[in-house]
């Protein structure tokens, strides 16, 4: 029997997946799980790299203790973060993307090269945290100074396993500097900014073997974790998806990028895909019901608090992209800045919630349909957010499509998928 391992980061866990193909099917079991979460240091958010990789590590030697018949292990996390490298050591602090220290660069970048022109050469949404600007906030910074390398989360950790160093396609789309029409860095913006050439090297895509550890074949997965997720939905056709996590990233699969005014001002992103190219809109997802729960509910069983919500007869609601949710203090307070009516209950906060995703999933798919010059009938959702029932039938209701849910680990599958196909 073939083993394959797939090592799925979130922003708040992870988790090691092996996988193995049963009567043309791929099978699965979790091995190991470990929390992950960004931690303040001086002020900033930051992520403990060490420990991660401790994780990373140990997960992988307790599976190959009992499945030596591993042949190939591929990692995949959030896209847009990454870590310095002088030589072959990090220059730390390893920040995070929520930390604010990209705000003061965002209009001298733009100065440099305009956000319309950015958008027409990579098609990728603005968001505070793109990769772009954390990189001009570290050479303002000085932080780039004697630094050989950068590396995307799943590429540095992948390169202390097997010393080799990589730079994936998809993951690298998310940071606002490849080029939409070459699938490459693209040398322009990055001469405008003045950034280190030798910091962008040429691109490798989903399938690559890179190295080995311990024996066994490190391959470059789709490594942004939504890639993978879409590559782990099986969709039959023409269909939207949701990968409903910490972000919920809604959108289709196109055969090339649109970067046309409309899509700019409806702050849609083309992502790389495997042979596609992922047309998507990030909406701020379980990250509000998870920090109202921290707030309100510490410790309280989903299942409650959705029941309550149900129950709530609340019906006022949010936008749910509103910048006002991406790191607050308090999310019970950036709630109260935005109604115009006061909340009775606790629930009352979490019914808000659901419904602002749905209504927001709605106005997202509109302008999907009208960019595509398509129309969809259903949606598939996977991630955490597939197993609420009650936001996939607010979701019904406001998209008035059919929501397919699916309570699998399809970040792990299309990973696992990748991997096999490497094979």
């Amino acid at each position: 029997m073939k083993y394959y391992l797939a090592v799925d980061i979130g922003a708040s866990s992870g988790r090691h997946i092996l996988g193995w193909l049963e009567d043309g099917k791929i099978l699965t079991r979790e091995l190991y799980r470990f929390p992950n979460g960004v931690i303040e240091f001086n002020g900033h958010l930051t992520w403990d790299i060490q420990a991660l990789f401790g994780h990373v590590k140990h997960g992988i030697d307790e599976a190959l203790k009992n499945y030596p018949d591993i042949v190939s292990l591929s990692i995949d996390t959030w896209g847009v973060d990454y870590v310095l490298i002088k030589n072959d050591a990090e220059v730390l602090p390893c920040y995070a993307y929520r930390d604010t220290r990209t705000q003061e660069v965002i209009d001298e970048v733009h100065a440099k090269i305009s956000f319309d022109e950015l958008y027409r050469r990579t098609g990728i949404q603005f968001q505070p945290f793109n990769t772009i600007y954390q990189l001009y906030a570290d050479k303002k910074a000085g932080r780039l100074e004697g630094v050989t390398d950068f590396l995307m989360m799943p590429e540095y950790l992948l390169f202390k396993l097997c010393g080799v160093k990589s730079h994936e396609y998809t993951n690298a789309t998310t940071g606002g500097m490849i080029n939409a029409q070459t699938g490459q860095f693209d040398t322009e913006i990055i001469n405008k900014l003045g950034l280190p050439q030798n910091l962008f090297c040429k691109l490798s895509q989903p399938g690559t073997i890179i190295g080995k550890y311990k024996g066994v074949d490190c391959v470059l997965c789709a490594s942004h974790d939504t890639a993978s997720a879409v590559e782990g939905i099986p969709m039959e056709g023409d269909e939207i998806y949701i990968s409903s996590g910490t972000w919920s990233l809604l959108g289709v699969k196109i055969p090339k990028p649109i970067t046309t005014p409309a899509s700019m001002a409806a702050n849609f992103t083309n992502e790389g895909g495997v042979n596609y190219t992922r047309y998507l809109k990030n909406i701020m997802g379980m990250w509000l019901i998870n920090r109202l729960r921290d707030e309100l509910y510490p410790g309280k069983d989903f299942g409650e608090i959705v029941s309550e919500a149900e129950a709530s007869k609340f019906d006022e609601t949010v936008d749910a992209n509103d910048k006002i949710f991406l790191a607050p203090e308090s999310m019970k307070g950036a709630f109260d800045a935005k109604l115009t009516s006061s909340p009775k209950t606790s629930a009352d906060y979490f019914r808000c919630a659901y419904r602002s995703l749905a209504i927001t999933y709605k106005h997202a798919v509109d302008e999907i349909e009208a960019s595509t010059g398509k129309k969809y009938n259903a949606i598939y959702i996977v991630g955490g957010g597939a197993k609420n029932k009650f936001l996939n039938s607010l979701t019904e209701q406001a998209t008035g499509k059919k929501v397919i849910a699916l309570p699998i680990e399809a970040t792990a599958l299309g990973n696992l998928k990748i991997q096999m196909e490497a094979k």
